[in-house]
């Protein structure tokens, strides 16, 4: 009933950065290049926070 009051977890947490990171370079791209790659670079550092997440998750279970 109250599920919007529940804290996110680390992984929705960076789902949400790894999208607007995407979203913020594909906005840049109109622009500029290099500066599009360059958000694309961060995010792909976070898929890869999330990617080692949920590898530690499934360990874990």
């Amino acid at each position: 009933m109250f599920g919007w009051l529940k804290p996110k977890s680390q992984e929705e947490k960076l789902q949400a950065l790894y999208a607007l990171k995407l979203k913020e370079a594909f906005e840049l791209s109109k622009i500029n290049r290099a500066a599009s790659d360059l958000k694309t670079a961060e995010a792909e550092r976070v898929a890869q926070e999330l990617d080692a997440l949920r590898a530690a998750k499934n360990k874990n279970v």
